[in-house]
């Protein structure tokens, strides 16, 4: 058995519990899929660097297969363009655009989309192309459509594609407005973040199909859905547990931000600590009563700045007591925060799995405990 076989079995053999790879059929294809052959080289955090730098590993770096086979998320790409190979030494300094997910997570997700053999399967985000061979390897060529965005990491993804011995139908474009041939599809399973679920899936998979995909925004939270689509356009579903995160969608990332003025505002004592919306939960519920404002700092110290409006909230020690904050603007932020946080915590602050999702004619909902519970329609 060679290197890269022995690791991909460890790797395959090291998941455990809710990452487990119980599932013959997926089994098989974590152990038949090379990795090393999708990310050749990748970007690797500089311990303790801030802002967060990054150098490159290659091929010829000494552990390099050893890390590739370890189950862990590894950066190809900053803001958009730089590649490993484009930085000849030292460290960079960007924001990753393209990676290499971690391959419990991906398996994880497959398993969670409930694909089964004669399935057809649109898979949003190509990205190294990894999880499309593993879903070509499950599926078959002939089932699986893969849409990438980036037409460099596209072509790169294409190759790696064709060296594993598979070819699924890969579509350069924008993936957030489908396949642009149409047709139907059993399952459609996204490897980016959204910030609502795009009108095109809804239509391109039919009643009866799952969508999964990473629901996210601008503040910092993130919860994975698995929605069955009921009709065209409609659909009703739960979200999953764990803790999944991606890349948001390049379309629906915030716009360009070139500084923040804190500037004054009306005080008041908050009714809830700041803190909470810097938990995993926590920043998914304040984003839901907030989906256009972006999320700052940390602990209890924590910024809200709407993009749309430019209203914004600051948090701060009361001296008295507890903690303060300063509104200002058309919206009021934290007024809303704390509204959706106090009805979580009457909820019983549930984690991600106590949340559900409706899609209907009257936009998208994201409720907890019920859907005739309280809830927040998503930015469409």
């Amino acid at each position: 058995m060679s290197a890269s076989a022995q690791l991909r079995a460890a790797l395959v053999d090291g998941l455990t519990g809710d990452d487990a790879v119980d599932d013959p059929a997926w089994r098989a294809a974590a152990l038949a899929v090379p990795r090393e052959l999708f990310v050749g080289s990748f970007f690797a955090a500089v311990p303790g660097s801030n802002p967060t730098a990054y150098r490159p590993v290659h091929r010829t770096d000494p552990g390099w297969l050893e890390q590739v086979y370890s189950n862990e998320t590894l950066v190809t790409q900053l803001d958009g363009r730089t590649r490993p190979e484009d930085v000849a030494e030292g460290a960079v300094i960007g924001t990753p655009s393209s990676s290499s997910t971690l391959p419990s997570l991906v398996l994880r997700m497959w398993h969670q989309l409930g694909a089964e053999t004669g399935h057809r399967v649109l898979e949003i985000g190509t990205g190294t192309g990894y999880s499309t061979a593993l879903g070509a390897h499950r599926l078959g060529d002939a089932n699986l459509t893969s849409i990438e965005y980036d037409p460099a990491v596209g072509a790169t993804a294409a190759a790696a594609i064709k060296a594993a011995g598979f070819a699924p139908r890969l579509v350069i474009g924008d993936g957030l407005l489908g396949d642009p041939d149409g047709g139907e599809y059993d399952r459609l399973i996204a490897t980016c973040a959204v910030r609502y679920l795009p009108p095109r899936w809804l239509h391109q998979v039919k009643p009866g199909g799952v969508i999964l995909a990473t629901l996210s925004g601008w503040g910092l939270g993130f919860g994975l859905v698995r929605l069955v689509v009921t009709a065209p356009g409609e659909g009703t579903g739960l979200f999953m547990p764990g803790y999944t995160s991606f890349m948001i969608a390049r379309p629906h990332d915030r716009p360009p931000r070139q500084s923040l003025s804190l500037l004054p505002g009306d005080e008041r004592p908050s009714r809830i600590d700041p803190e909470v919306i810097g938990t995993w939960t926590g920043s998914w519920v304040a984003q839901l009563a907030a989906p256009s404002a972006e999320r700052m700092g940390a602990g209890g110290h924590q910024i809200l700045s709407d993009v749309a409006t430019g209203s914004q909230a600051r948090t701060m020690p009361d001296p008295d007591g507890g903690w303060a904050v300063v509104q200002r603007g058309p919206l009021r932020l934290w007024d809303q925060v704390e509204n959706a946080v106090e009805a979580w915590q009457r909820a019983g602050e549930p984690h991600q799995e106590g949340f559900g999702m409706t899609v209907s004619a009257a936009g998208q909902r994201v409720w907890v405990g019920s859907a005739d519970g309280p809830g927040w329609n998503l930015p469409i």
